[in-house]
């Protein structure tokens, strides 16, 4: 069965808050259309003047029309068991799935592009635009840019399509779920089944070969769309030689971008999957240490970590910590004895060419000098010391929690809305702990700097 699908909308973006403001479904069994339902919709939003231009609805029309809510109902059963297919499926299926996502519900279902389709049976045409399509196919289209007569339009070319079944390689009223289907490229043991139930929301990827193996991690807004670019992916000897030991691949939801970023990172440390190249290196063993010795002075050290000591920031080796606390301590005239980068029972090497201003010998007050080394850890520390972001969680019923204290990561949870409460304390006891290192610190300020509506909430 197949849900041939059209939608008008308030713009083209309904992660930017555009909505539905017309929906027309028509129920296909491969032979006829069985069942339809067509709705105008309250988008409870203004529509704009240039889009009423081009459809013909007015805010006045939908004033009266039933909200998304309303309707949705009808829209599950409709399309149960169905094929989803539209015209640029993406664009139709990514509005409907947001406006069911709004509800806290997890619209899922397999999804048919006619423009896909129409360009591998019908090849050589100049635009693959509907009405394009339907001028050159002879197909009648009207009410262009209503959702009946746009979806009319749609079961008329989904029925030429059906009529080329020798060409799509499957009995007639079968799915012909073109990009579902495994491709000669891919694995023999990937089951297109599990592609195609991958969500199309936030969260982490895994991709497995043969032998259980986890050969590569990622990330991304929109899960199903991102491994599918991979799996039809030309370019690259790397990406091709991935492409065809993905045999199996799971993933994990996370609805926050900040906790997809940290956990992509953390996976990668942890497992050091093969096709990981960036964030292929070591776990983080070496770490920036302070102290105060008996003079007073803010002394620092690069050493390995040990057990659960948290340093101010980490290295993977400790050659890449000593070379960056020789660049900071040239920049800041900082005492290499005292950065633990020169041993000597007297004066550092730098006080003889006067790069030293002599803390290792007591001729520069501790105070003096520790104010550079203070400089040089308030560059290493967030802007505040301890805060939680908190962002949407996994579905409309819960948050996302990413926790800092002292300066350092501490890790993410998730809370249900129920259970939150305007202690921010509260909050942090959903946190499981996570390592601390160079990288998710850069993630944390990036994501914080690249998105200034996140909430912080200071501890």
């Amino acid at each position: 069965m197949y849900a041939i699908i059209d939608i008008e909308t308030t713009g083209g973006n309904p992660k930017r808050g555009d909505r539905i403001t017309e929906i027309a479904i028509f129920i296909h069994d491969g032979q006829r259309v069985v069942d339809q339902f067509v709705s105008l919709v309250n988008p409870e939003r203004m529509i704009p003047a240039f889009i009423t231009g081009l459809t013909g609805i007015s805010n006045e029309m939908v004033e009266d029309a039933p909200k998304f809510q309303q309707i949705a109902r009808r829209v599950v059963e409709l399309t149960q068991g169905c094929v989803f297919v539209a015209h640029n499926v993406s664009f139709d299926y990514g509005f409907v799935a947001e406006e069911f996502r709004s509800l806290g519900y997890d619209f899922r279902r397999d999804q048919l592009c006619t423009v896909r389709l129409s360009r591998k049976l019908f090849p050589c045409h100049a635009s693959y635009s509907l009405g394009k399509l339907c001028a050159d196919l002879r197909i009648p289209l009207s009410d262009r840019h209503r959702a009946a007569g746009d979806a009319l339009a749609t079961v008329a070319l989904f029925e030429r399509l059906l009529a080329r079944e020798g060409e799509l390689g499957v009995a007639k009223g079968t799915a012909p779920a073109i990009g579902l289907q495994p491709q000669k490229d891919w694995h023999p043991d990937l089951d297109p089944k599990d592609v195609a139930a991958l969500p199309s929301t936030t969260g982490v990827y895994y991709f497995y070969d043969q032998d259980g193996e986890l050969i590569y991690v990622g990330k991304s807004k929109d899960i199903k769309k991102r491994v599918l670019s991979h799996l039809a992916s030309k370019a690259g000897q790397k990406a091709l030689e991935m492409k065809a030991r993905v045999a199996a691949i799971t993933c994990e939801e996370t609805g926050s971008e900040l906790v997809a970023l940290l956990l992509e990172s953390d996976q990668i440390k942890r497992h050091k999957p093969l096709y990981n190249r960036a964030q292929r290196r070591s776990l983080y063993n070496f770490g920036l240490f302070d102290h105060y010795d008996q003079r007073g002075y803010h002394c620092l050290s690069v050493r390995k970590i040990q057990g659960q000591q948290m340093p101010l920031t980490a290295f993977g080796e400790l050659r890449e910590g000593r070379e960056k606390l020789e660049r900071w301590a040239r920049e800041l005239q900082l005492c290499q004895k005292l950065c633990g980068l020169f041993e000597s029972g007297g004066a550092c090497f730098d006080l003889q060419v006067r790069q030293c201003k002599g803390a290792c010998v007591g001729q520069e007050a501790p105070e003096e000098y520790n104010a550079r080394v203070d400089k040089l850890l308030a560059r290493l520390a967030f802007a505040r010391q301890d805060f939680l972001v908190v962002e949407k969680g996994r579905d409309l019923r819960e948050l996302a929690v990413v926790l800092v204290r002292g300066g350092r990561y501490v890790g993410f949870g998730f809370i249900q809305l129920f259970e939150a409460h305007s202690d921010p304390e509260l909050l942090a006891d959903c946190v499981k702990p996570y390592p601390d290192n160079q990288d998710v610190r850069r993630i944390i300020a990036g994501h914080l700097l690249r998105a200034p509506e996140a909430r912080v909430v200071p501890l």
